[in-house]
């Protein structure tokens, strides 16, 4: 369905009038309710992975007509497979302890008042997003089981897997009682949609984008309520000069190559000149044979003869595809600045046998997760346990890393009284 142009801001402001009556209405949604909404939701997309892998067809036929990567329209594609992932992630979330009334802390003061710091929902969420369709289920599930409407914006390139998926959980809403308006996805591909949306503070309040840096860019400053930002993935490895050499070199294989286009996968690889010699060939090779094309500072390429040479800008890029570039280091201090100047915030690995470094990494790193002896690739929702997530932010207020459940409340104090009056 699309919207005229002459009656798009009424079309947003309408959508998002709609969708602060239903953030009020999921107060009184019961946690069974919402539970039963994610696993009906689950059980309809398994049943219907034929019609949703003709709808996505339809995406993916298009794709080349966008300009999309090959690692882009590898996100766009739904197999089977990817099918029971977003069925499985919603049975995840299902499972998950609603966080909506929970008691933060109390107290009770010395005039008997009984003061609860208690967990409540943002309200209504405006997320936009682009060409990935299991977002959409991940995005309604997590935004209805915090006690959030929200409003969906998907990229034009995942028009018809987005809709597919919307309608299947539009659907199981209605069966267990759910406000209709609980979830909309916004019905028109016209950019200039977002900027309405983005213009509604009264009806909205938070704003999350996710995509690339361009979107996140726009939507911070057009925004009129508060963004959680995500913006881009440069992620480093940092083989410390003692590293275990089988490990460093299974680490950064599969930092890089285990999936090319999503935000952690590393970017860069910083190496210790103590390890450099030993090190740098054998993970050189490792890449080079997952045809990964590697870029070099002077030191890097006397090691590695295939290497280009590096840029400035590629030590800053987020390639999401066959790239990485390499710096060689003189210490750990070293690693920790260039890293700490590259850097987008997101996820930096120290490979090492060394306690004290780890630790050092750990405490001087200013992203949202830092891994010792473990893959950049594991800063993900679901990997740490949150269930499917909204996104990864790289800011620090008000969340920082994967956004589960609890990212997407805020809290209110609720006192009890007998009576008391303040003298």
């Amino acid at each position: 369905m699309g919207v005229e142009q002459d009656d798009l801001k009424v079309y947003c402001v309408e959508t998002a009038r709609r969708a602060k009556e239903a953030a009020a209405e999921l107060a009184l949604v019961t946690g069974a309710q919402k539970q039963a909404w994610l696993e009906r939701s689950a059980a309809l997309l398994v049943e219907r992975s034929a019609a949703l892998a003709e709808a996505n067809r339809l995406d993916l036929a298009a794709a080349p007509d966008f300009g999309l990567t090959d690692a882009q329209i590898d996100r766009l594609r739904l197999t089977p497979e990817r099918i029971a992932a977003i069925a499985d992630a919603l049975r995840e979330v299902a499972l998950l302890p609603d966080p909506i009334g929970e008691v933060i802390s109390s107290s009770v003061r010395p005039n008997g008042l009984d003061v609860q710091k208690v967990r409540v929902p943002l309200g209504v969420i405006f997320f936009i997003y682009e060409s990935r369709p299991n977002v959409t289920a991940d995005a309604a599930a997590l935004c209805v089981k915090s006690g959030n409407a929200v409003i969906l914006r998907g990229g034009k390139e995942a028009a018809h897997s987005n809709r597919a998926i919307a309608e299947i959980m539009a659907e199981a809403g209605s069966e267990v009682g759910l406000p209709s308006d609980a979830v909309q996805l916004v019905a028109t591909t016209d950019r200039e949609a977002v900027g309405h949306f983005l213009n509604l503070p009264q009806y909205i309040d938070v704003a999350i984008p996710r995509g690339g840096e361009g979107l996140i860019r726009r939507v911070s400053e057009e925004a009129k309520m508060p963004v959680i930002k995500h913006f881009a993935g440069n992620c480093h490895v940092y083989i410390d000069r003692t590293a275990d050499p089988e490990m460093a070199v299974r680490l950064t294989v599969n930092a890089k190559c285990q999936r090319m286009g999503v935000c952690n996968a590393a970017e860069s690889l910083v190496v210790h000149a103590g390890a450099a010699p030993e090190l740098l060939p054998r993970i050189g090779q490792a890449l080079v044979e997952k045809g990964i094309e590697l870029r070099g500072d002077a030191a890097a390429r006397k090691l590695l003869p295939q290497a280009a040479e590096a840029t400035e800008e590629d030590y800053g890029a987020e390639y999401l595809g066959p790239i990485l570039s390499i710096k060689v280091v003189g210490s750990l201090d070293e690693a920790i600045a260039h890293i700490n100047r590259y850097s987008s915030g997101h996820t930096e690995a120290i490979v090492t046998r060394d306690l004290d470094s780890a630790r050092q990494f750990a405490a001087r790193i200013d992203s949202s997760a830092v891994m010792i002896n473990a893959s950049t690739r594991f800063n993900d929702g679901g990997q740490f346990g949150l269930g499917a997530e909204i996104g990864i932010s790289t800011d620090k207020f008000h969340a920082r890393g994967p956004c589960g459940l609890q990212e997407l409340t805020s809290y209110k104090y609720v006192c009890y009284g007998a009576g008391q009056v303040r003298e």
